[in-house]
């Protein structure tokens, strides 16, 4: 028998037995577990892979350990040729390793040779190192990507984990501190994250505190490491060519701002599924905390007490304090946001002339009441408004378009000062804007995107001046018509602002210290659609990122259309690893591009279908453009070559792009 208790941890663990939280009792009547359901017909199409464990036995210490294999249609998977356990961890409880420490994982053992039983089940008896029949057992299953032993029926990549008991029965006690789910709010159920795994349960399985030692790499330990990849503070991974790092932490720590509650999030209900979620605050190590306080040297005694382990952490760092300090200017931001809102109208009269556009700002409280405009100017760091024509394809440029248009962007305040062209009327903030270029259809319709930054010391309002805080707080959306008709309305019910809010959440402030006020991306930017349903969406955005790009024209890729897409998938923010079209999409709305012109690339003006394709695969150069050419497209041409060819795009005859796939085509 193998059974190996390593002296090290034999007084510790007798005495956590005491103290852990236990989380349930033994979960089994005795009985060997089923094998599955023998002597059905077999799955001959395997879309939807389903791993269960089944049964666990031990002999002198070693597990046998069985999984049944499953279709979408619960019909057993016999074949299956690329499957293995890649790792068993036992869990070393919180202390096991050292006084202050925090539960850790230790990798005994893995297999790839198994038995396939030819109804769905296949058994591995693996052999294990340093295994302990009281400790925790998690095995650690993962099926690639690949096809069953007849080399033609694929399957998908699938993982599962499951923990049990040192005798093979219902896990005691487990450490779960952030879910998979959790992480695939921006990480897509399913896609790899890294080495092609996809659960966190994987990634802690194998990058434990023992294991990196061993490599004399601490910083590969999981909780080091994932701090490090979410935080700029530090690259993780250098390019094994340039030996720069990768810009994925940039990325990350963009999009998260170091809110720790973004991944550590409790759990919906009151079950035990995340034991330890709370660890981030409850067990503050050295190795977890300088992940990211990074000039901190604690053996040295360099920015903190001298100290050569955890054993007097929490002496200081107890976990509410912890909490506080990690999360506090969250909380405030968001209570501070949610005191005030907007509330915004365009309504257009003709003139002799041309026309007159007045667009109106009120500044609200929590209930939704007004507050006068007069209490509030020298408050105001920053109320910004950019107007207009053309909800679906906006005729007015960043910079003057190839017509000579450019967008209305007025400050209707600016540092406590209001603009000299900008009145309050009845407590609201008005200004008139000349001769907009209205015309039919589309352009008949205005629209203005209103944001505001308000100057505050984290909780109330305070007078604007240099050194003085601001912060974005929510913007607003305006439509009008000169017709006097019902306004048009953008195409953005493809995407809704729930799925931003899924990734960025409701603190995230963008173009937050720019030359813009930035804004919080929640609700606000919500309209009514032509069925009179509430459409949360992105229409603010296309007032600035027009078809014409933004500060560098059609180098940035700059349209709404097209910038979205590149900022998602490549350069310095980036995709997310595992990220996937279904993720931002509710749906392709392709009859979209027939109020669509030319859009700004980085060569010339490029048609619309193009373009957008364009965003992403613009690294294909001459292929990409000799293709989509000889489809009516034209790619980097002269503005009026490309907008009258605009219509003249065959693509979707082909290609039938779906959230799911978008490179199905048509067969």
């Amino acid at each position: 028998m193998m059974n190996v208790q390593n002296n090290k941890f034999a007084l510790l663990l007798a005495a956590s037995a005491v103290s852990m939280a236990l989380t349930g009792c033994g979960g089994s009547d005795g009985n060997d577990g089923d094998n599955g359901q023998p002597g059905g017909p077999a799955a001959e199409v395997v879309n939807v892979l389903n791993l269960d464990v089944t049964k666990v036995t031990y002999q002198d210490g070693n597990p046998s350990i069985t999984v049944f294999a499953t279709n979408e249609e619960d019909l057993p998977v016999v074949g299956l040729k690329d499957l293995e356990i890649k790792a068993v961890a036992q869990l070393l409880p919180q202390g096991a390793t050292g006084a202050g420490d925090s539960a850790q994982w230790q990798k005994t053992g893995s297999e790839k040779v198994f038995v396939d039983h030819k109804n769905g089940n296949y058994t591995f008896d693996v052999t294990l190192e340093g295994y302990n029949a009281e400790l925790t057992q998690r095995y650690n299953f993962i099926a690639s990507a690949s096809t069953l032993q007849d080399g033609v029926t694929t399957v998908p990549r699938t993982e599962l984990s499951e923990d049990f008991s040192g005798d093979g029965y219902q896990a005691l006690y487990t450490k779960d501190i952030v879910s998979t789910q959790t992480c695939n709010t921006c990480h897509a159920e399913g896609e790899k994250i890294y080495h092609g795994y996809t659960s966190v349960e994987t990634c802690a399985s194998c990058h434990t505190q023992e294991w990196a030692e061993d490599r004399g790499k601490p910083e590969v330990a999981f909780t080091h490491m994932v701090h490090n990849v979410h935080n700029s503070a530090k690259g993780y991974k250098a390019d094994r060519t340039t030996g720069e790092f990768t810009k994925d932490a940039k990325k990350a720590h963009a999009l998260l701002q170091d809110n720790c509650k973004t991944c550590h999030v409790a759990p919906a209900d009151d079950s035990d599924e995340l034991s330890e979620w709370g660890n981030w605050s409850r067990v503050p190590t050295m190795e977890t905390c300088t992940s990211c306080h990074v000039n901190i040297d604690f053996k040295a005694g360099k920015g903190h007490s001298q100290q050569d382990d955890n054993s007097n952490c929490i002496a200081c760092h107890n976990a509410s304090w912890t909490e506080e300090l990690h999360t506090d200017g969250f909380a405030q931001k968001k209570d501070f946001v949610e005191q005030y809102g907007m509330d915004a109208s365009l309504s257009a009269v003709a003139t002799d002339n041309g026309s007159d556009t007045t667009l109106s700002v009120t500044i609200t409280n929590a209930e939704g009441v007004a507050i006068d405009a007069s209490s509030l100017v020298a408050n105001i760091q920053q109320l910004e408004t950019i107007t207009n024509v053309g909800p679906n394809f906006p005729i007015m440029g960043y910079n003057p378009n190839p017509a000579g248009l450019k967008k209305v962007a007025i400050d209707f305040v600016k540092t406590g000062i209001l603009d000299a062209n900008v009145k309050i009327v009845d407590g609201k903030f008005v200004t008139v804007i000349k001769d907009l270029p209205y015309g039919a259809g589309d352009t008949d319709t205005a629209f203005s995107l209103v944001g505001l930054a308000l100057c505050n010391d984290g909780t109330d309002l305070v007078a604007c001046g240099e050194g003085v805080e601001s912060t974005g707080m929510k913007a607003e959306l305006a439509h009008g018509t000169l017709s006097g008709e019902a306004p048009s309305v953008r195409h953005t019910d493809t995407v809704e602002f729930t799925a931003c809010e899924s990734c960025h959440g409701t603190e995230w402030g963008i173009h937050q210290g720019s030359r813009h006020p930035g804004f919080v991306m929640t609700e606000q930017l919500g309209r009514v659609n032509e069925a009179g349903e509430m459409i949360v969406g992105i229409d603010g955005c296309a007032s600035c990122h027009t078809p014409d790009g933004t500060y560098a024209s059609g180098a940035n890729l700059g349209s709404i259309e097209m910038k979205l897409h590149k900022t998602h998938s490549q350069g310095d923010y980036g995709a997310i690893p595992g990220m996937n079209c279904s993720q931002c999409h509710s749906d392709f709305k392709q009859e979209a591009f027939a109020k669509k012109g030319a859009l700004a690339t980085d060569g010339g003006y490029t048609t619309p279908i193009a373009a957008t394709c364009y965003s992403c695969h613009s690294y294909s150069g001459d292929k990409f453009k000799n293709h989509v050419e000889s489809q009516g497209a034209k790619v980097n041409a002269d503005y009026t070559v490309a907008n009258e060819a605009a219509q003249l795009e065959t693509c979707f005859m082909c290609h039938n792009p779906s959230i799911n796939d978008h490179t199905s085509v048509k067969m």
